[in-house]
């Protein structure tokens, strides 16, 4: 088995160029752990190709486990959702933010401690695990306020109890701080933003202490639970699944099927820089085309090689007949990340993009 180019191997501290794998991602790591939202589904359904790619990855030995940042649900209710979609799975497979904020407070605050909750049913559930009592109110002298995801139909009320307690100085927590998050309809307002309500109605000067991706509790979290080995990270966003693999020092897959598109991903800071990238799920069964530099800084992937001159991103395909769109992209990133260095890529990829339809 061969994976080259893996995490661990940058050059001068960030990713220049994309991983490549001589065999499948599904045999390479022994664990994939996969986001949720805009990765298996949207919106309640499953994405394209996610129902049969997550089977044969399954059948082929590799152990999948389920890593959200949403605390709405509980582990229970997403492993049933799952099924229902055709991915079978049960509460253990799955780990949430939720769960990993629960056991921060519960490292901090007394046994039996009160904590006001605004969230879902799921940050309920997982703090009963750790001993913890949810309330709704700052009147009942909370040790602690914790946010989580709550969903569109979350009282606005919920909001001021929490200011309430930030503003009397009570310990604040968020399971995640995501500003957005995809469904059905398109890209809606997240945890992140019902944190900034609080902050701003408490006076702005507060901080929560974070659990979710992509920070150190969540990733500690899911070692914990997952017992995972050789795991693999496959996210749609840069800024939670990838940068939490970075922070973790493990690989990563980026899959382009919910928040990140090919602009975002040319623009990434080293940190956000995923190991792979591939279309959808389906990048899980197939190895990864190798991805070289050479002279002159045109970097090759399959039949496509990519520069950057006169300040753009240059793109141009060796043969249309065995162009790969996906290795375009994979050539556009080793060219905009190896120009950039630590540092974010400037040139225009207008044009570039405009080849690969996107």
């Amino acid at each position: 088995m061969t994976v080259r180019n893996g995490q661990g191997q940058h050059d001068g501290g960030g990713r220049r160029l994309p991983g490549s794998s001589a065999v499948a991602l599904s045999a390479a790591y022994d664990t994939a752990l996969l986001d949720l939202d805009g990765v298996v589904y949207a919106g309640g359904e499953a994405i394209p190709y996610a129902v049969e790619a997550l089977g044969v990855a399954r059948e082929g030995g590799m152990h999948l486990a389920y890593v959200t940042n949403n605390a709405l649900r509980t582990p229970e209710e997403v492993a049933t959702h799952l099924t229902d979609l055709g991915v079978p799975a049960v509460a253990g497979d799955v780990v949430t933010s939720a769960q990993a904020v629960a056991r921060l407070i519960a490292e901090e605050v007394p046994p039996g401690s009160r904590v006001l909750v605004v969230g879902g049913e799921g940050l309920r559930v997982a703090l009963r695990e750790r001993g913890l009592v949810p309330v709704e109110s700052a009147d009942f002298e909370p040790a602690a306020v914790v946010q989580g995801y709550g969903g569109p139909d979350l009282p606005w009320g919920r909001f001021a109890e929490a200011a309430y307690a930030v503003q009397r100085g009570v310990p604040w927590y968020a399971s995640n701080t995501d500003l957005t998050i995809p469904g059905a309809r398109g890209i809606g307002p997240g945890n992140g933003a019902a944190v900034e309500v609080v902050r701003i109605a408490s006076g702005g000067r507060a901080e929560p202490k974070v659990a979710g991706k992509p920070l150190p509790p969540m990733h500690r979290e899911t070692v914990l639970r997952t017992g995972a080995a050789r795991p693999l990270v496959v996210g749609d966003r840069l800024d939670t699944d990838i940068e939490g693999a970075f922070n973790g020092g493990v690989d990563s897959l980026l899959v382009l099927t919910g928040v990140t598109d090919v602009a975002q991903l040319l623009t990434a800071v080293p940190e956000h820089r995923p190991t792979y990238v591939a279309a959808d799920l389906r990048g899980l069964l197939v190895g990864q085309p190798e991805v070289a530099e050479g002279a002159g800084g045109v970097v090759a992937c399959g039949a496509w090689r990519a520069s950057v001159s006169g300040g753009e991103l240059v793109l141009e395909a060796a043969s249309e007949a065995r162009a790969d769109v996906m290795d375009g992209v994979r050539a556009l990133c080793g060219a905009a990340w190896s120009a950039a260095g630590d540092g974010v890529c400037g040139a225009d990829a207008g044009k570039a993009l405009a080849s690969l339809g996107w």
